[in-house]
C-alpha cells in the first residue's frame, strides 16, 4: 500500500494520516489509533492494520509498517468481509493476505471454525435442553 491509500474506508482515513499520528502522538496502545479521525470504529476491518502498524512503528521501532498488499486486493478482502457480515473474522482475512485463496475452500473452512454461541445468544428451548 502507498501512502495515499485508504486504510479505514468508514472515515476514509489514508496510511499516510495513521502513520503520522503514530509517528506525532506516541499512542500507548493500538486501541488509541482510533483518535486518529475514529479509525477502525466503523466496521473493523481495519483493525488488525492498525495493530500491525502499531506493532511495526511503536513495538518494533521501524520508521514504516511492512505489508505485502496491494490497494486492489485490500479493498477486495474489505468488501468479501462486509459481504459475510462477519467482522470478527477481519484477522482471519488478515492472515490471508498475500496468500492465493479458493473462495470455496475459504467458505468451507468457516463454516468449519464457527464459534459455538454464547448462552445468551441461543433460543431459550436450546438453553432448557443442556
Amino acid at each position: 500500500m502507498k501512502l495515499d491509500d485508504t486504510v479505514c474506508y468508514c472515515f476514509h482515513i489514508t496510511k499516510r494520516k495513521i502513520l503520522n499520528f503514530i509517528r506525532i502522538e506516541k499512542p500507548r496502545r493500538a486501541s488509541q489509533i482510533s483518535e486518529c479521525g475514529g479509525a477502525g470504529t466503523g466496521c473493523g476491518w481495519c483493525r488488525p492494520f492498525l495493530v500491525h502498524f502499531f506493532e511495526q512503528m511503536v513495538v518494533q521501532g521501524k520508521e514504516e509498517p511492512d505489508e505485502a498488499i496491494t490497494p486492489e486486493e485490500y479493498a477486495r478482502l474489505r468488501e468479501k468481509y462486509l459481504r459475510r457480515g462477519r467482522r470478527h473474522e477481519a484477522v482471519d482475512e488478515f492472515s490471508l493476505i498475500g496468500q492465493e485463496t479458493d473462495s470455496t475452500d475459504d467458505e468451507s473452512r468457516a463454516d468449519r471454525e464457527k464459534p459455538e454461541s454464547p448462552p445468551c445468544a441461543r433460543p431459550v428451548d436450546q438453553m432448557q435442553r443442556e
